[in-house]
């Protein structure tokens, strides 16, 4: 004769999944913010990889994400830095345009890329030999955010980026992982 045995039952089976059930509870009110349109005003800080430790530039900017196909979005963003350098005698502004392509897998997360165009200013202190001078380049970027909402049409938005700029005056995608520079931002992401 064959005896039943119960398993074992340990003494807080709800523990593993409080962390599910909250992990749920995020995606399902995320779904609204990252689902829809949204305006993203940000603030941001970008480094150049090759820099010092305390290098850097703060930024602004504003992008516009919409979704494409069910896991899919498009944006378009602006933004805005600058950097002084040589006790001011030189200052460096960028105005990066970019578009991007993110994947949703999942409400909250996005990763993909897309491609930017720089426009950057060389602006010498009147006074020396040098001529101010703009630049366009053309960079790609990879990266990716997470959206953590906030209320039914509010979410904080934090991107983290990768960038490739153009080199030889030629349009190619990067063949090998060396950045010239990260950038990170941490915005609003107004859903309407």
């Amino acid at each position: 004769m064959m005896k039943f045995m119960h398993p074992k039952i340990s003494a807080s089976p709800a523990r593993p999944w409080i962390g599910t059930l909250l992990v749920l509870v995020l995606l399902a009110a995320s779904a609204g913010v990252s689902r829809a349109t949204q305006l993203i005003p940000s603030l941001g800080f970008t480094k150049a990889t090759d820099a010092s430790a305390g290098d850097g530039a703060f930024s602004g900017g504003v992008a516009l994400r919409a979704p494409l196909l069910p896991y899919l979005s498009i944006e378009g963003g602006i933004s805005y830095r600058e950097e002084s350098f040589s006790n001011n005698d030189l200052k460096v502004r960028m105005w990066p345009v970019t578009a991007s392509l993110w994947l949703t897998p999942v409400p909250m997360l996005y990763g993909g890329g897309g491609l930017g165009w720089y426009r950057s200013t060389y602006d010498y202190r009147s006074g020396l030999p040098f001529n101010d001078v703009t630049t366009m380049k053309v960079g790609a970027h990879l990266g990716g955010g997470l959206v953590v909402p906030l209320a039914p049409a509010l979410g904080l938005d934090l991107n983290g980026r990768y960038i490739f700029m153009q080199k030889d005056n030629s349009v190619l995608f990067p063949t090998e992982f060396n950045p010239d520079f990260w950038s990170t931002s941490l915005g609003l992401a107004i859903k309407f």
